[in-house]
This record gives C-alpha cells, sequence and structure tokens, in this order.
C-alpha cells in the first residue's frame, strides 16, 4: 500500500515540511520563522501554537487536507538514550520533550506537533524514527581511559540508518543482515559501525571525538587543551566555540563553506588543499577505525551528508580505503525522505513499531 505521510522537522528559526505519497515527495518546503518573533517565547514548548500554525498554513495553501494524510511523524527530540527505529508518540515522550527533560532544543516540537495533527486528521498514527539519542553501543566502545567521561553516542541517527538501510534495499537485502560502516560529513562529522541493525560504535562529534569538521575541532592533543583552558587567555564560552562553532575548516581557512574552499584550492592555495586533505585524511582514518570495530568484516562504507556532494573530498576520502570494503555514496542529508521511509516501512510492517517507556 502507498501512505501518504506529512513529515516535521523544527529547526532553530525554521520548520521543515514535506508530504510524501511512499518515498515520493508531493510537496516539500522550509517555513522560515522570523527570530525577532521566537524571541518572545520564554521556551521551546511555548512555540508550539505559532509552529502549529505555520504548518497549517503550508497545508492550506497547497490545498492539502488533514484527512487525506495517513501518518505523522517528526523528528526526535532530545530524549532518554533509546535503541534505533520508528517509535509511536505517546504520553511519557511528549511529558519529556514538553518539559525539556534531557534538554532543550527546537526538534523536541516535532513529535508533539506530530502528535497534535495526527489526533485532528482522526487520530492518525505518530511517530518519530531514529531520533539524534539513538544508543546502541557496546559495553567496551563506552569507556573513554576517564571513568568521569565516558563516551557517548550522539550522532546523525536520522540520516546514517535511513541510509544504511537504503542501502540494503537496493541490494536486495535486510539492514540488520549487513555490516556497515556509515561516514556523515556536515557541519560536522560522524562515522558509526553499524553491525547486523545496530550501531555498536560511533564518534561523538558534537563533544570533540573524531575527524575534525568544517566547524567542529574533533578530537585534539589533550594536555595541551588543558593548558589552553587555563591559560588566563580565553573563557569558557569562547573554549567551547573553538571546538564546536568556530574549529576544523573555519578555523584554518575562515570559512566552513567547502565550495569556497574547493574554488581556492583550483586557483592553487596550497594552505586550503593541505587542510582540506587533512580532514579527507582524518574521515578515512576513522573509516578504518569502524571497519576494526566491526571485526574487518564490512560489507560496504556508505559516504553520506552534504559534503558527500564533495568529488574532491570524497576521491581523498576513496583514496585510503577502497581496499577495505565496497564504498557507496549517498549524498545530502534528506531528513524529511527518511522521516518518510521510516514510517512506511513501519506501516508495512517491514520493521517494528516501539514504545518509549
Amino acid at each position: 500500500m502507498t501512505y501518504k505521510i506529512l513529515t516535521i522537522n523544527p529547526g532553530s528559526t525554521s520548520t521543515k515540511v514535506g508530504l510524501f505519497e511512499g518515498s515520493n515527495p508531493i510537496k516539500v518546503e522550509n517555513l522560515k520563522h522570523d527570530s525577532n518573533e521566537l524571541l518572545q517565547f520564554n521556551s521551546v514548548y511555548e512555540q508550539f501554537p505559532f509552529r502549529k500554525k505555520a504548518i497549517m498554513d503550508f497545508l492550506n495553501t497547497n490545498g492539502i487536507e488533514l484527512k487525506e494524510i495517513d501518518a505523522f511523524a517528526g523528528r526526535g527530540g532530545l530524549l532518554k538514550p533509546i535503541p534505533g527505529g520508528v517509535y509511536r508518540v505517546n504520553t511519557l515522550m511528549k511529558r519529556h520533550l514538553k518539559y525539556a527533560k534531557f534538554g532543550e532544543h527546537a526538534s523536541n516540537l516535532g513529535a508533539i506537533l506530530a502528535d497534535e495533527l495526527a489526533k485532528e486528521a482522526g487520530d492518525k498514527p505518530a511517530f518519530i524514527v531514529d531520533p539524534p539519542v539513538v544508543d546502541e553501543m557496546i559495553e567496551e566502545a563506552r569507556y573513554s581511559g576517564m571513568p568521569e567521561n565516558p563516551r557517548k553516542s550522539v550522532f546523525h541517527a536520522l540520516n546514517q540508518k535511513a541510509v544504511a538501510r537504503r542501502y540494503a534495499d537496493s541490494i536486495g537485502k535486510k539492514y540488520n543482515e549487513l555490516n556497515l560502516v556509515v561516514a556523515h560529513l556536515g557541519g560536522g562529522i560522524t562515522i558509526g559501525a553499524h553491525r547486523k541493525g545496530r550501531v555498536i560504535d560511533v564518534n561523538d562529534g558534537l563533544s570533540g571525538d573524531g575527524p575534525f569538521s568544517p566547524e567542529r575541532s574533533g578530537g585534539v592533543p589533550t594536555l595541551k587543551l588543558i593548558e589552553l583552558c587555563y591559560s588566563g587567555k580565553y573563557e569558557p564560552e569562547t573554549m567551547k566555540r573553538k571546538a564546536v562553532g568556530k574549529g576544523g575548516l573555519v578555523a584554518y581557512l575562515k570559512t566552513s563553506d567547502a565550495i569556497k574552499i574547493e574554488e581556492m584550492i583550483k586557483q592553487g592555495d596550497k594552505k586550503a588543499e593541505t587542510v582540506y586533505r587533512a580532514m579527507a585524511y582524518q574521515v578515512a582514518k576513522e573509516i578504518g577505525a569502524y571497519h576494526v570495530a566491526l571485526s574487518c568484516e564490512t560489507d560496504a562504507i556508505i559516504i553520506t551528508g552534504g559534503l558527500a556532494h564533495s568529488e574532491m573530498l570524497v576521491s581523498w576520502i576513496k583514496e585510503r580505503v577502497e581496499s577495505l570494503a565496497k564504498i557507496v555514496v549517498f549524498p545530502g542529508e534528506d531528513e524529511l525522505l527518511a522521516l518518510a521511509e521510516g514510517s512506511i516501512k513501519a506501516l508495512n510492517g517491514e520493521i517494528e513499531i516501539m514504545e518509549y517507556e
């Protein structure tokens, strides 16, 4: 059966909305919000009526009636660590998101908006799919060498799992039959070892684990980092920005725009080329590490995310890892499509619909 799915992905200053029939987009739009309007709200949850109205305006403008939609899928927000999969939106989930029990982020509204619209459509199903808090790490992977600071699973779970399932479908296999290394290359970079449908190890790109990226420092020499923190030259917030937001490519080249950097390289900028190659080198090293995490039994290496559009960067990564396993490239990070695909698999009974407890 072909289902119509409305997908909702709230961001800090926008709400991305897409209506899909099967995996085919009927109408997709990025509803931008005036940051000054958002300032009137004291919390993310208070934005709920504002964002719901924006979605309803989108539906009305495009002649889409709620009753014609079969299911609703919202971007999963900050919940407790849970295994990957499709989750039915329930009361406990909404309570944790409403009161920001595990942190506040615009994505917390995804499930709440989906559930409200699903009820108004006639008690249709409402789901979240592979939220960023997906945690399937094996115990050994949690050890950092510092007991007070264990490694955590925070990564691009929605896109990583979506492209892994997409690749499995393309070769007539199930996701849980394959061992895959998935490298998501974007403003942040996360690389996961997917063993038979579970991400047994992954770098936390937000906390400084793994390769440097366009805007993040990645792993850096620890003792020197401590010296910088206590040097008296930098405030704590400045150091955090050095790690996330002002690290990586932007720290070396004053821009995180890969298109600009590649143009600099083509014009003969040797520093830009060296730094860009260094990022590719670190990504390749990390892919190799997760190949080992899979006991060197990797069926395929998948490269995805916005930077996977870069033939230059991808070619440099391929040069170093092509001997390990087959390489597949899925450019972009189409989160709305990923939400639709996960929901369809759940409705078709291909994957279990799970309960948040």
